[in-house]
């Protein structure tokens, strides 16, 4: 799953950890009991597939805004944007500011609600589908919770109602709806959600970004992170007790994401040029694209829901998709292969040197995007597919939305279907 993060460090001054909600007390409607329990709640969201629903008895509700205008907000001068990251299904995003948290719908567009605090920011923001439970970490000049706190949030209660503390800063989260993910510099803890014990940790190497991901499929949890050493990536497949390392690559890995399911996981390193996708069952590589020549960072990588399609988003300022070409039917056995459909959309086109593979430099037999979205270069961009067909929807730190579609047979230059700064709400709506 996609995130962006403005890393700072500092000292925690604690300046009030109990959050003022915002002035309209109206929002959400909360319920009349009060808690005192520190425990998480149990989950209860409305997952499409009831198989996929957590097993837990205490219902909770949507997240929704019955004032979608925040026509009682006072005016405020734009916040300073600390994090952004889709939710599990891409259907919602969350930011992270020096004042608070706020959770968007991607479509249509529009603010859902926000969370102002009167002296604290908020750097990482996780949410659990759509309901009603969030995990927060501090971040910011003056960070709303220690950075090495996870708090859980319940936003009926507008406040936190369980953390996990660690002796050094956390630097990423992931959730599922049986299972919290905590990642550190050097270690990994996996927590089960209805009583917050430990279940697993593991080791890596140094990784400040946080590098994490998590299928979300019931039937199994597949987690995937940095191994311990250069280039490489442990994946941990829990059901079956089986751990996999795969040297991906010969540089640092910068940048990894996983399908829904587990099956498939896309990397690219610290060079930035090439990704490659691989069969996390046996650690084949399926199919490499490129990029393109020159370095760059790596932002994110995103699967469409149908694996046909991966995105990528760079400093380079340009979005791109690539057609993915597997044997979507083995999906999900250790027979998986790289087996071109011709049933499926067009794949990434090659070089028209491609057939003297072998001969020249493998560049000239690279397979290139089959789309582009262009974007200012300077700022830090995630890209996620959209709900509609042949869509992208791609979020910036500096607040910008944009909504595209690419042609899958044509390719080339994606059209912009849409454009908002979700950081200026009147020129959003």
């Amino acid at each position: 799953m996609a995130t962006l993060s403005a890393f700072s460090s500092p000292s925690w001054p604690n300046p009030n950890p109990n959050p003022n909600p915002n002035p309209n007390s109206n929002f959400l409607s909360h319920p009349d009991h009060t808690s005192n329990d520190l425990s998480p709640p149990m989950l209860q969201d409305t997952a499409e597939n009831e198989d996929d629903a957590p097993p837990y008895n205490l219902q909770t509700t949507l997240i929704q805004n019955p004032n979608p205008n925040f026509l009682d907000r006072p005016a405020l001068s734009d916040p300073t944007l600390l994090h952004v990251a889709f939710n599990q299904d891409y259907g919602c995003f969350a930011t992270g500011t020096d004042r608070g948290f706020r959770i968007y719908n991607c479509d249509p567009f529009r603010e859902i609600f926000r969370r102002d605090f009167e002296n604290g920011g908020v750097g990482t923001v996780e949410m659990l589908f759509r309901c009603n439970i969030l995990a927060l970490v501090g971040g910011g000049p003056d960070p709303q919770y220690p950075l090495n706190k996870v708090m859980i949030w319940d936003d009926h209660q507008s406040r936190c109602i369980g953390e996990l503390s660690f002796r050094s800063e956390v630097r990423g989260i992931r959730l599922r709806r049986d299972r919290i993910v905590v990642v550190l510099e050097q270690k990994i803890f996996v927590y089960n959600f209805s009583d917050l014990k430990l279940l697993h940790q593991n080791e890596t190497i140094a990784n400040p970004k946080g590098l994490c991901a998590v299928s979300q499929g019931a039937a199994s949890l597949v987690l995937v992170c940095p191994g311990l050493q250069k280039g490489q990536v442990r994946v941990e497949h829990y059901a079956s007790k089986r751990t996999k390392f795969i040297m991906a690559h010969d540089s640092r890995i910068a940048c990894f994401a996983l399908t829904q399911d587990g099956h498939l996981l896309a990397t690219t390193s610290t060079k930035g040029t090439l990704v490659r996708i691989f069969n996390t069952f046996d650690g084949s590589l399926l199919q490499e694209v490129r990029r393109g020549a020159d370095r760059a960072e790596i932002y994110s990588l995103a699967f469409s829901s149908t694996a046909q399609w991966l995105a990528v988003s760079s400093d380079k300022g340009t979005v791109h998709v690539f057609g993915l070409k597997f044997n979507l039917g083995n999906l999900g056995s250790d027979k998986l292969h790289g087996v071109s459909d011709p049933n499926r959309a067009v794949s990434s086109p090659s070089s028209s040197l491609s057939f003297m593979k072998g001969v020249l430099p493998k560049y000239f037999s690279s397979e290139w995007s089959v789309a582009q979205f262009r974007l200012l270069e300077g700022s830090q961009y995630i890209v996620a597919f959209g709900h509609q067909k042949n869509t992208v929807v791609i979020l910036g730190l500096d607040g910008s939305f944009y909504r595209c579609q690419f042609d899958p047979v044509i390719g080339g230059e994606m059209t912009q279907l849409e454009y908002h700064n979700f950081l200026k709400p009147e020129e959003a709506f």
